[in-house]
């Protein structure tokens, strides 16, 4: 089973969201607006993919943070604040029976669309 992670509103999400439609790839869809992140989920992905590989660092959120906050983001403080700011997770994360990416970039979207065909 496939879950796509992300926001609703979300311009990307929403691009990875058509795609695997027009492809008639089933997904379930959490969105972490309404159905939160948890910390434990958190931790997993960073254990997974790292913080760079996961954190945002480009959108407004994170900018919005104080500086003491974004220098000293770690793999071992980093799940509670993504918990918190959910909105700093890079998005969509896409996980495939355990199988994780974190994006939808336009120039990766067919290597992802084959990935998740399987």
């Amino acid at each position: 089973m496939i879950t796509l992670y992300g926001i609703k509103n979300c311009d990307t999400v929403q691009r990875a969201r058509r795609r695997l439609d027009d492809e008639g790839i089933a997904y379930r869809f959490h969105d972490f607006k309404s159905e939160g992140l948890s910390r434990e989920l958190a931790q997993r992905w960073i254990d997974a993919l790292g913080v760079d590989g996961l954190v945002n660092r480009k959108g407004t959120t994170w900018r919005k943070l104080d500086a003491a906050t974004r220098e000293g983001l770690s793999a071992t403080n980093a799940a509670a604040l993504l918990a918190r700011e959910p909105s700093l997770v890079k998005r969509p994360v896409i996980d495939r029976s355990g199988s994780l990416s974190a994006g939808f970039a336009k120039a990766d979207e067919d290597a992802i669309v084959a990935r998740l065909r399987g």
